[in-house]
């Protein structure tokens, strides 16, 4: 539902199209006569630009293109909806025709993008020119320099409300949670360093969790109902022993909501498991699978999946539908499979680097890996084999001195590198034990890197800044931060990709060039990934009733081919605020997100 007052504000906001909506014959009377505006307020702009900063008049131009492309006949066409009738009906009292699900996040975007084309946004109003920009030489440097430290200061002390895994203080909770989760299972001290022990003692229904932490009543209701309908689900112990004993979300929020599944997801994924027309296959994997065991989206790289479980299940994981239990003990592919997988990597010389993930291969024992490992690097045109695993994050333990020395021996420099692809959503996963990992392979010359999914979890202001910063003081280089992906039962998880790209220009951009090596991207099903960095990859089509933005995605081939584009629609800006609201964040303090396009 919405405000009435929205309607009045909205048109307050910019009584010009208030007026040509109202003065209409029809809506293609409207759109011509709105972009004439459009055109007209350019042409003024442009000759008014002396009198106007920079940085605001960019804005309004920005504003505007984003408001002719909505209400264009090719925007309607693709996404089947006018926004210009919208805003025709809302002009001239038509009340029968507004859409029932018109609500609040609808006319907060229409009122920044109106307040954006009036020269009104309000972003810079509290930021004073420049006062070096006044002086030269030392004392314009010097000013400079207390500008900085207070910009720096400000993210700083914003980055220190995230614990971390190194905080002595955390590390003391742990081990008593630790001491706790080990007398539960009657459990020595050495047995904590054993990964087949955590293995054996993976906790797979709520009543056992219950018994080492504090559950609410919906995450009780949520696993004992996924567990019901045989959804996979399981944490290892080491993890729950992440997790703070009360049930607050106060520090382990990103932890707990890793595992343990909203029950909106289980519900969802129950009323489809046996539906068999419907497909879970977000990323349409089927489609770009051309032998089992193998997914091809890009000129020289594969995707190799020998190993189809895990130590433990991510609620949001991309192929979870694919995984029937926790440490399945069906998962290893049959080694015909394997082998024709292999063979056909062989067959097609193009391809330099494979990334072998499943599920995670690093579950399986050393004898299990090395003869994969062992048959990639028989092939003399591959150049990299890439080991997607989240073991160091969920199971430390697991990297052993003789796992990493067995790693080492293929990789060769000057021949053949192999590199370990990790999954840290949040500071507050990083410890000892998952640093030591890091380091086992780092000491043998192995880079690991990080692929971060951005969710509601961790994309508070400068949240995603303190991973990075963490991640690059335990070794690990930050590649990839992933917009949540679009599927329907993790709606609860997803961020507005507006909210991403604020992340990179105002908050990733502070921070010193070898903390933000990763780049922002959303994975466009079947097509692979596009950089939402810069426009060229995606456009706004239009701003549906219920407030989510429509994208058009450019595939990473658009200038090699006529490859289709993906439309895809995202979650509300203003939903996402409520939302944050709710964890105690101030709206205000994100306000320019409306205007990343």
């Amino acid at each position: 539902m919405y405000a009435k007052k929205n309607i009045s504000v909205l048109f307050n906001t910019i009584p010009t199209v208030y007026g040509i909506l109202k003065d209409a014959t029809d809506i293609k009377n409207a759109r011509n006569s709105i972009l004439a505006y459009i055109d007209e307020t350019r042409r003024l702009l442009n000759r008014e630009s002396h009198r106007i900063q920079s940085l605001e008049i960019t804005l309004r131009f920005l504003c505007l293109q984003t408001l002719r492309k909505m209400i264009s006949v090719r925007s309607e066409r693709m996404t089947r909806y006018s926004l210009l009738k919208l805003l025709y009906d809302l002009a001239n009292d038509n009340h029968d025709q507004l859409p029932e699900n018109l609500d609040n996040g609808f006319f907060e975007e229409m009122i920044h993008l109106f307040k954006g084309i009036q020269g009104s946004s309000s972003i810079y109003d509290d930021t004073p020119y420049p006062a070096h920009a006044d002086y030269h030489g030392r004392k314009a440097a010097q000013i400079r320099s207390d500008q900085l430290d207070d910009i720096a200061e400000r993210g700083l002390g914003t980055m220190n409300r995230y614990a971390n895994g190194l905080d002595e203080g955390v590390r003391t909770l742990r081990l008593q949670n630790r001491d706790r989760i080990l007398g539960y299972f009657k459990g020595e001290l050495s047995d904590w360093d054993d990964y087949k022990w955590q293995l054996k003692h993976v906790i797979r229904d709520a009543d056992v969790l219950e018994h080492l932490i504090r559950l609410t009543k919906d995450e009780k209701l949520a696993i004992q109902r996924a567990r019901q309908a045989r959804l996979p689900f399981g944490i290892t112990p080491y993890y729950v022993s992440l997790m703070d004993k009360e049930s607050g979300r106060k520090h382990d929020h990103a932890i707990r909501a890793q595992v343990i599944p909203p029950l909106d997801y289980v519900d969802i994924l129950t009323k489809y498991k046996e539906d068999k027309s419907r497909s879970f296959d977000f990323m349409l994997e089927h489609d770009t699978s051309p032998i089992p065991l193998i997914t091809r989206r890009y000129p020289m790289i594969v995707i190799l999946k020998p190993y189809n479980t895990c130590g433990q299940i991510c609620v949001y994981c991309q192929r979870n539908w694919e995984i029937e239990d926790v440490l399945d003990p069906h998962a290893k592919a049959p080694k015909a499979k394997l082998k024709a997988a292999i063979e056909w990597i062989k067959d097609h010389p193009a391809i330099r680097e494979v990334l072998v993930t499943g599920g995670d291969p690093l579950i399986m024992s050393d004898e299990a890996i090395e003869p994969i490992l062992g048959a990639l690097a028989e092939i003399a045109h591959v150049e990299r084999i890439r080991l997607g695993s989240r073991t160091p994050v969920v199971l430390p333990q697991r990297i052993t001195e003789n796992l990493a020395e067995m790693v080492a021996t293929y990789h060769c420099p000057g021949r053949r590198e192999v590199a370990v692809m990790t999954h840290f959503e949040h500071p507050y996963e990083v410890t000892p034990e998952s640093m030591e990992a890091v380091q086992k392979f780092k000491r043998r010359g192995i880079s690991v890197y990080n692929q971060a999914v951005f969710t509601i979890e961790n994309s508070r202001r400068f949240e995603m800044v303190a991973l990075r910063r963490i991640l690059r003081l335990i070794g690990v280089d930050s590649y990839y931060t992933f917009n949540t992906k679009g599927k329907e039962e993790t709606k609860d998880y997803r961020v507005p990709m507006a909210r991403l790209m604020q992340e990179i220009k105002e908050e990733a951009r502070l921070t010193p060039g070898l903390w933000r090596t990763d780049e922002a991207v959303y994975n466009v099903p079947k097509l692979g990934k596009n950089y939402i960095r810069a426009q060229q990859h995606h456009s706004l089509l239009t701003i549906l009733p219920n407030g989510r933005r429509v994208y058009e995605f450019h595939p990473w081939e658009k200038n090699l081919s006529l490859a289709d584009t993906y439309i895809d629609t995202d979650v509300s800006i203003y939903d996402y605020l409520e939302r944050l609201k709710k964890r105690g964040e101030n709206p205000e303090d994100y306000q320019s997100i409306w205007y990343y396009h």
